[in-house]
């Protein structure tokens, strides 16, 4: 029998009313990732004596120094590559890459010292991710947004209603797992990693989707950096078309920062706007994959229609908090002018530690082996996804911001 252990993105997805881990809709428990698996047949309830407490405060301080490390080597490698040939990647490269990368090789070495499942209660993924999201919403002012360029939410909405569900179709295609493809489709289409997350606490993807996921939003938007600016002016693009074009299409905002830059000060300001309209749409497709996943994915042949009650128990309540802190912050910020920015930056600097902890603990967790087995199949869906929002976003850009003047 596969469980969902062993169950991987390429093995066909399960028909509708059957969830796609093998167990009953509403069984599931409601987490963005299952606790670790284990080799141990031991019994699956732990004494949580003085030497499991002993070993938890060890995951966490390795947790926490891989963190430290990571922050170390965002906030300096810029400076080291100073007046080097690699200046451009070490000022563009952020902390997911170093958190993920530091986090894997942690992996290798509590592995090879057997430590690895005896802290795993110490890899707290979900609190971790769900608290830097819901302080993410802090640094996304709607009134800003709406009253700043009007065109940036159209695209936003055709953007990421057109680029979703082809990446979602393309995925069924190619027989990926129904939660795979809810997390491709978020993260290509919306605003990469931190979308992929919310999609996984949605449909309660597995921890290596999650990974698996998070590493091809890395990939391909460091090498977008230096390609999109380029293309820009190659194309003959004006700075507005390019920023929209380039806030539309790369998937983390440092990097949508870092290429807007280099394109100039009008298209770095319009992709910034681009960029945080998208990230503010993330809560209502947490919701629709929500609605969808309960009514029709998880739902069984025969069942009774869910109602609102138990819509209301899968949905991922930390996007609540990501809406309330929007909220919040969008009145503190004109309430309090320009005093309020320095709060909003300490906000944003918590986030940024809450999320650099949830990428470690992402690599302490993945297991190799199973990303190894999803193949080549989500790589090919996600490059044909990238191509084809390149090519949306262009015409939507061209389209909505040829005559737009700030």
């Amino acid at each position: 029998m596969t469980t969902d252990a062993t169950r991987t993105a390429d093995e066909p997805r399960p028909a509708h009313g059957t969830p796609a881990d093998g167990t009953p809709a509403g069984d599931a428990p409601d987490a963005v990732v299952p606790p670790p698996a284990t080799d141990d047949p031991a019994p699956t309830t732990v004494a949580r004596d003085g030497l499991f407490w002993a070993w938890t405060v060890l995951g966490l301080v390795i947790v926490v120094g891989l963190a430290a490390l990571t922050r170390y080597l965002e906030q300096n490698v810029p400076d080291w590559a100073e007046g080097t040939a690699v200046e451009d990647i070490g000022a563009a490269v952020e902390y997911p890459v170093y958190a993920i990368l530091l986090g894997l090789l942690g992996n290798v070495a509590v592995t090879l010292l057997g430590w690895r499942d005896r802290i795993a209660a110490a890899f707290r993924t979900e609190f971790f991710i769900k608290t830097g999201l819901v302080l993410l919403g802090a640094s996304i002012n709607l009134a800003v947004i709406a009253s700043a360029a009007g065109p940036a939410i159209a695209q936003a909405i055709l953007l990421i209603s057109g680029v979703f569900l082809f990446t979602w179709w393309l995925a069924g295609r190619f027989g990926l797992d129904d939660k795979l493809r809810a997390l491709l489709a978020s993260a290509v289409s919306i605003c990469g990693v931190s979308a992929a997350i919310a999609a996984a606490g949605a449909v309660r993807a597995r921890r290596e989707q999650l990974a698996y996921t998070a590493s091809l939003v890395i990939v391909f938007a460091l090498p977008s950096i230096f390609v999109l600016p380029w293309l820009a002016d190659v194309f003959g693009l004006s700075d507005a078309v390019a920023g929209a074009w380039i806030g539309g299409n790369i998937d983390t905002t440092a990097a949508v920062t870092a290429a807007g830059a280099l394109a100039g000060e009008e298209a770095l300001q319009i992709a910034s706007i681009v960029k945080v309209t998208q990230n503010a749409l993330m809560g209502v497709v947490a919701v629709a994959l929500t609605a969808y996943f309960t009514l029709r994915v998880e739902r069984r042949p025969g069942a009774a229609r869910p109602g609102l009650g138990e819509l209301w128990t899968r949905f991922p309540k930390f996007v609540l908090g990501f809406v309330a802190a929007s909220v919040i912050a969008t009145w503190y910020l004109d309430a309090a002018g320009a005093d309020g920015k320095a709060t909003i930056a300490i906000v944003n600097d918590l986030r940024v530690w809450f999320l650099i902890l949830a990428f470690v603990s992402i690599g302490l967790e993945v297991r190799v082996a199973s990303l190894r087995e999803a193949g080549w199949r989500p790589v090919a869906v996600f490059a044909s996804a990238t191509v084809f929002n390149l090519a949306l976003a262009l015409g939507l850009a061209s389209l909505l911001f040829r005559n737009f003047s700030a």
